[in-house]
């Protein structure tokens, strides 16, 4: 396997910037996801990585080679579509085989190589199938398994668990996690679903607008996001936003110099009797899923904020509550949306 480095790469499709000046070092065998709203950057900057894609400018290392001008053939990597791309008069041996017998692997090379990938994606019982006769999760393992048998130095995933109903993501999350820790590859993943990201991810790359926003480790993302945009598309809910004349004469005393919003995520806010907190509010939605609760609340400033409790917690819909922000889980931002001080 290989570490993946990016310098200053930008692309543009017609006038219209898709990477700005991208730079990233990605770790021999690390798991990063590229996670951001539509039309970020994400599957650019992946299929620029593959070479799908030419650059503008910059440069692309993989395993310290450069491969900027190379062919996607030349570059060592593998790539699983959202589609899978199988072939649907062959079988799944077949798909996986087909691309070793177009590179002219030996027969028992094929046949070692197809025992192996059918082993570890649980897939010896369906080799003499056609893709129609499996599910979905079973044909994305089939994708998967035809990636593994080139033996690359770089496995790109381009939002490949996107067309399975919600069950079978979350298996196959489990599985792509524990295919990682068994192959030890370098494994690049893009996905809009930022609980994809959090899950999965060694490392999580943020995109908006063609532009690096944040990396790093899931929870610090979480915890200490370097711009408004991270905060409010890392967790689920999102974070609770409030604007300097939402919280009244209460702004002067919670938000530090230079600051014209603060954020603080559901779990984080506090449920207090009327007037014992920084402002009251009515509850308009109760959301119920068991273990917790999300109260939906507004007053005549503040409209759906959310504050998550234990699944016991009794509080009504057009209940009468007060709310607490604590000063050591806020979360500040300047007028340009960047951080200030951290929590």
């Amino acid at each position: 396997m290989a570490e993946v480095t990016l310098a200053s790469v930008s692309k543009s499709f017609g006038g219209v910037a898709a990477l700005c000046d991208v730079s990233l070092q990605i770790e021999d065998g690390a798991f990063v996801v590229f996670v951001g709203p539509s039309g970020c950057g994400k599957s650019t900057l992946l299929r620029s990585i593959a070479g799908l894609e030419g650059i503008d400018s910059g440069a692309i290392h993989i395993g310290g080679r450069d491969v900027t001008q190379l062919a996607p053939s030349d570059r060592d990597v593998a790539m699983v579509f959202q589609s899978y791309a199988l072939y649907p008069h062959m079988s799944v041996r077949e798909n996986i085989e087909f691309g070793m017998k177009v590179n002219k692997v030996p027969k028992a090379e094929r046949a070692r190589k197809i025992g192996e990938v059918a082993r570890i994606l649980q897939l010896e019982d369906y080799l003499e199938r056609k893709p129609a006769q499996l599910s979905g999760g079973q044909r994305q393992r089939v994708a998967i398994g035809r990636a593994i048998v080139k033996d690359p130095k770089v496995f790109l995933f381009d939002e490949p668990l996107s067309n399975l109903d919600a069950k079978l993501r979350i298996q196959m999350r489990i599985e792509l996690e524990a295919l990682h820790r068994q192959l030890g590859a370098t494994m690049i993943y893009v996905t809009h679903d930022q609980v994809e990201a959090m899950t999965m991810a060694d490392t999580i790359v943020v995109l908006n607008a063609g532009r690096v926003e944040q990396v790093g480790p899931p929870m610090e993302l979480y915890h200490h996001p370097a711009s408004e945009f991270v905060a409010g598309f890392i967790g689920s809910p999102a974070m609770n936003f409030l604007d300097r004349d939402q919280l009244g004469e209460q702004a002067a005393a919670i938000l530090a110099e230079g600051a014209v919003r603060l954020g603080i995520r559901p779990e984080h806010v506090r449920i207090t009797p009327p007037g014992k907190g920084i402002f009251d509010v009515t509850v308009r939605v109760k959301e119920q899923l068991g273990g917790e609760n999300y109260l939906y609340v507004r007053n005549d400033r503040v409209e759906n904020l959310v504050v998550k409790t234990d699944g016991d917690e009794c509080t009504d819909v057009g209940a009468q509550i007060g709310l607490h922000l604590p000063a050591e889980r806020l979360h500040q931002f300047d007028a340009t949306g960047r951080a200030i001080g951290g929590t």
